[in-house]
């Protein structure tokens, strides 16, 4: 079985076709500034990297051409789009409505719409995604897995906010989390590479990148996390503020006169480590300009690190125990200092990192030392392979 996985964004595509026999990334690659003269797209396949500017004014037209790479004989992976068997959607958010993937139908659409509002730079796009597929290709089988359905075995201890309970019985206002899908695929590999069963096994994973959020997975289930009802909650990102005193918001908006909506782009697109330190949304530039002694970006580096590690200690002590922590993600699998940060700040815990090791980036490896009471491993993610596996599962239910 072949799967196409599709990750849309409101002008993006990110896309990878996958041999589900044997696991491999027969074509993958990014089309960029949909909607624009401009727009190009980067196709690997067959070792080969190219960059092929073609202009793509909506998903369909986009699609379109990616599929036509698949076939194109200087890139060819299959003969014809018939060999595709399904299609796995990357949605964002799925409120309350969906416990687990689904199979995309009209009315599962809707719903996906319904969620619009938790993650309205995500989920529509997701949906502009579906539509296109359906009119590219129909008749085939297509999944949509939510990165919020991993977190729904979360207690409801744990997902309440201490606001009056109405507004969660009748707007669906609770913490629902994000990156379930990256979550769920670095425990479990974990668990494959300590060949032990993960029911008796106690992790916290940390996916950090341009979005970062922390999760504890007590027995392979999620059961806390830091994000909250939409993307921005839980610990600064890189131009997300994460959590604050709610009082801010509406101090600043009184201040500064700012409407709800302005409100929400400052906390989501100026804010996080970015806002801190005054420089350009990059973690390594960030990280360069504190080391060459910028004490803003330093810092912004420190609040960043104390943030994910009063989240780890706390979901530790949530678990009543800690068997190891996963670094995971841009930022998790590739920031070599800022691990280093983060594992100080947990020695008190019994975390001993072991430097040598943690000199790599983007390896599956474990970083810690022998003596460390807690393991520590960087797990690379592989949220496509995750979509693709919950879309045959379901395609072969179909």
């Amino acid at each position: 079985m072949k799967i196409l996985v599709l990750n849309c964004g409101s002008s993006s595509l990110k896309y990878q076709l996958i041999n589900m026999q044997t696991e491999e990334v027969l074509a993958s690659g990014k089309y960029e500034r949909i909607g624009e003269e401009e727009a190009f797209i980067t196709h690997k396949a067959n070792g080969k990297k190219t960059e092929i500017k073609k202009p793509a004014y909506n998903h369909k037209e986009a699609i379109e051409f990616t599929l036509a790479q698949f076939t194109n004989p200087e890139y060819k992976v299959i003969d014809n789009l018939d060999e595709i068997d399904a299609i796995g959607h990357r949605v964002v958010h799925g409120g309350e409505i969906f416990k687990e993937s689904a199979l995309i139908n009209e009315k599962v659409m809707a719903q996906i719409d319904e969620c619009s509002e938790f993650a309205p730079l995500h989920n529509p796009a997701a949906i502009l995604g579906m539509e296109a597929c359906k009119n590219v290709m129909p008749g085939k089988p297509m999944v949509a897995v939510f990165d919020t359905t991993f977190h729904q075995t979360m207690p409801k201890d744990k997902y309440i906010y201490a606001i009056p309970y109405e507004f969660y019985k009748k707007y669906g206002v609770r913490k629902y989390g994000a990156h379930g899908t990256s979550h769920k695929y670095v425990s479990q590999r974990l668990a494959q590479i300590e060949d032990k069963d993960i029911e008796n096994l106690k992790i916290i994973t940390c996916h950090l990148g341009q979005g970062s959020s922390i999760c504890a997975v007590n027995g392979g289930k999620s059961i806390d996390t830091s994000m909250g009802l939409t993307p921005l909650g839980g610990i600064p990102m890189v131009t997300r503020s994460g959590d604050l005193d709610p009082s801010v918001l509406t101090y600043l908006m009184k201040k500064e006169k700012l409407t709800a909506q302005e409100m929400e782009d400052l906390l989501n697109k100026k804010s996080g480590v970015s806002g801190i330190s005054g420089l350009a949304p990059d973690f390594r530039v960030i990280e360069e300009a504190s080391n060459e002694g910028n004490e803003r970006a330093r810092i912004a580096i420190e609040n960043f690190e104390y943030a994910i590690a009063g989240d780890v200690a706390k979901y530790a002590a949530e678990m009543n125990g800690l068997d190891y922590i996963i670094f995971t993600g841009g930022i998790g699998e590739n920031q070599i200092n800022i691990r280093k940060g983060i594992c100080e700040k947990l020695k008190f815990m019994g975390v001993d990192l072991d430097i040598d090791a943690n000199n790599m980036r983007g390896e599956e490896k474990a970083i810690s030392t022998e003596n460390s009471k807690i393991k520590v491993y960087v797990i690379p993610t592989n949220e496509e392979l995750m979509i693709a596996k919950e879309t045959e599962r379901l395609a072969n239910i179909q």
